[in-house]
């Protein structure tokens, strides 16, 4: 079991050079942006400015912290993503523009290549004990893993034991 701290997180351009991302995880390690199976990462985003495009990419994205945007998909479908722990899933290849709802915003973010790799994930709210997570992402509250402390902003690799306390919430990924 490995804990990673936020402020560990390296944090690297989109792939379009128009915000910032910190990867948490890829399958395989080390794998670039055209070869990965899936990816895990949290995103910052602070101005109007498209995603990357990822095709052939299933996309899941969450709200973490602020207002959240609306997101404009191929010009014409619209998404408010203004709740905060919330997926949403999307096709990679998909043009996506986004307008602010009121200030820079944090997600994360899960990618799966389609036909190649297998990864899910789930929002685990409230008191309870979580097993067979490969990544867990802490949202609020407090929580252990493997009897460590976990504190929001931490991710969780590989635990036996998840537990979270009453009112916390973490975002899990799970692999085949």
């Amino acid at each position: 079991m490995t804990i990673l701290r936020f402020d560990e997180l390296r944090a690297v351009p989109w792939k379009n050079g128009l915000g910032i991302t910190r990867e948490l995880a890829v399958e395989p390690p080390g794998a670039s942006m055209d070869a990965f199976a899936w990816r895990v990462s949290i995103a910052d985003v602070d101005t109007a400015s498209p995603f990357s495009t990822f095709p052939g990419i299933d996309r899941t994205i969450v709200l973490l912290e602020g207002a959240g945007f609306t997101m404009v998909m191929d010009g014409d479908h619209e998404h408010a993503l203004t709740t905060p722990c919330e997926p949403f899933a999307f096709p990679g290849e998909a043009t996506v523009d986004v307008r602010l709802a009121g200030g820079a915003t944090r997600d994360f973010n899960l990618m799966v290549r389609r036909g190649v790799g297998t990864a899910r994930l789930a929002v685990l709210q409230g008191a309870g004990e979580f097993d067979g997570v490969k990544i867990a992402y802490l949202v609020t509250g407090t929580g252990t893993a493997d009897d460590q402390p976990v504190t929001p902003g931490d991710t969780v690799f590989d635990a036996r034991a998840l537990t979270l306390g009453a009112g916390a919430r973490a975002i899990a990924v799970y692999v085949a």
